[in-house]
């Protein structure tokens, strides 16, 4: 059994066949929220399909477009049965499509949120490793470094902050070799896979739209750092997801 546990299923990329893919997949996949409605979509996927399970939250590209009561539609949602963290969070400073305040003010209330209700966060992290951290570190959270694309002693301080590190098919480019030095030195207790799908195409299928069967290729290149079995990197990977995530038939 294998978990991609970050997958964009509400993507329009899979509208043709989607129920194809969801079926074909032998594992459990986690389908993240970016918006409100983005967020309601995945909970409408996580209640049509077994294997589903789903988040919900703000991505930094949306924070500048939040309605005023964005906090309280999140935590009515996070009611709504298989859903199990709040996401996809954090900040983007590479893209910069919400300002920068206004992306750290939304990821603040969402962290407050986790907080309160004691749910995961999954959180995106890319080029704002500074203003992230500092962040990050007043809230003593449980959650997931979704997609990790940083370096080793950033990678170090999120362990120690008690966070898993997710690796996507960016983990198998052919230039990633700092990545896999990441990869190899995460714990197998600390490490979990995703697609990012339709993102992040895995070297053998890139130029390709990315889908949750493809986290084999992730599980192939965790195995060969680590110089473990594939069976042991799924199932590790799985285990995982499914204690962050609490990931029962129904919450």
């Amino acid at each position: 059994m294998i978990f991609d546990s970050h997958a964009h299923l509400t993507d329009t990329r899979f509208e043709n066949d989607l129920d194809r893919i969801i079926n074909d997949f032998d594992g459990f996949i986690l389908a993240p929220g970016c918006n409100i409605d983005d967020s309601a979509k995945s909970v409408e996927l996580a209640g049509e399909y077994d294997k589903i399970y789903a988040a919900v939250g703000i991505h930094p590209h949306d924070a500048k477009d939040v309605a005023g009561d964005y906090i309280q539609i999140l935590k009515q949602m996070l009611n709504e049965n298989k859903v199990v963290a709040i996401g996809e969070i954090g900040l983007d400073y590479h893209y910069d499509f919400s300002p920068r305040e206004a992306q750290k003010e939304v990821f603040n209330k969402q962290l407050e949120l986790a907080k309160e209700t004691n749910f995961p966060v999954i959180m995106h992290m890319r080029e704002s490793t500074g203003d992230f951290l500092q962040i990050v570190k007043e809230f003593g959270i449980s959650g997931v470094m979704h997609c990790f694309s940083g370096s080793l002693e950033t990678a170090k301080i999120c362990l120690d902050l008690g966070l898993y590190i997710s690796f996507s098919g960016s983990v198998t480019f052919n230039n990633a070799n700092k990545l896999r030095e990441v990869a190899e030195y995460v714990p197998l207790n600390r490490i979990m896979a995703e697609t990012d799908c339709p993102y992040l195409a895995p070297q053998s299928k890139r130029g390709k739209r990315n889908e949750p069967e493809y986290v084999k290729y992730v599980l192939e290149t965790i195995a060969c750092v680590k110089n473990i079995s594939y069976e042991k990197a799924a199932r590790h990977t799985f285990e995982n997801a499914k204690k962050l995530f609490d990931a029962r038939e129904s919450k």
